[in-house]
């Protein structure tokens, strides 16, 4: 279903009658691309029930500030909990989320979607863990991709992208912990692990990001299990040893500990 042409009229009515929970949302899903409705519920919703949740969303997409997936994800027990959600042609407007033209969500494959909520969900888990603390610790930014991507000049002049899967910068005080995520879900081959490992190494040894923050985040690589750590590892062991200390590899139940367990740990 279409749903209404988004005039600027259109836009500006529905801009002044947002509330400040319906940017928080749109502002995720332009950072991270998708999310489930429970992801949203979980980040967002906090101390409201369910059916008011579940109503806020479909709300912002008769809107066309959001838009369903076709798919769901769980299956069909998963009812509503599992609708997956992206910015429609609306929110893409007011979040200023892309640069083209703006255009409707469309289905996209499993793998892609299984990692990009797979992304999420940390990002969602490190949200709810940093909110549970009372030490004053704080997600100042997360970001995915492409917003995270860093161009640089590689060897030999060669045009070059960085493409890390999130950036999340965490607050304690007066201290920051900067981090690259890499999740992982063991479909790549230890050939393509080296060639991105290298890439994050030909990045740091230009030192733009040392140059522009004074530190160069540490990168974590986000794992299924201890047999895919093992992988990694042993990836991570091929690097030059003064690059050790800029990663870190976890599986995914750890990931949100590891983070909040400082980057130089």
């Amino acid at each position: 279903m279409s749903g209404p042409y988004i005039t600027k009229g259109r836009l500006a009515h529905l801009a002044r009658h947002l509330s400040d929970r319906d940017w928080a949302v749109l502002h995720t899903l332009a950072r991270v691309r998708l999310a489930t409705a429970s992801q949203l519920e979980r980040l967002h919703f906090a101390g409201v029930s369910r059916r008011q949740a579940r109503s806020a969303l479909a709300s912002l997409v008769s809107r066309r500030a959001l838009a369903r997936l076709p798919r769901q994800v769980g299956g069909v027990r998963a009812g509503s909990a599992g609708f997956v959600y992206a910015l429609d042609v609306a929110g893409q407007r007011l979040t200023r989320s892309i640069e083209s033209r703006p255009q409707r969500p469309w289905e996209v494959g499993q793998i892609f979607l299984a990692h990009s909520l797979a992304v999420t969900e940390l990002i969602v888990g490190l949200a709810e863990a940093v909110r549970a603390r009372c030490d004053g610790a704080a997600l100042a930014q997360y970001e995915g991709e492409p917003g995270c991507w860093r161009p640089f000049t590689g060897p030999g002049g060669a045009r070059a992208v960085l493409k890390p899967d999130a950036e999340v910068i965490l607050t304690f005080g007066r201290f920051e912990d900067r981090w690259l995520i890499e999740v992982d879900r063991a479909t790549e081959s230890r050939t393509a692990l080296d060639r991105k490992l290298q890439r994050y190494l030909d990045y740091w040894r230009t030192g733009h990001e040392q140059a522009a923050t004074g530190v160069f985040p540490r990168v974590l690589w986000v794992v299924p299990d201890d047999a895919r750590r093992a992988v990694m590892i042993d990836a991570l062991g091929r690097l030059p040893a003064e690059s050790w200390p800029l990663f870190a590899a976890s599986t995914s139940e750890e990931a949100v500990s590891r983070i909040l367990g400082g980057a130089n740990a």
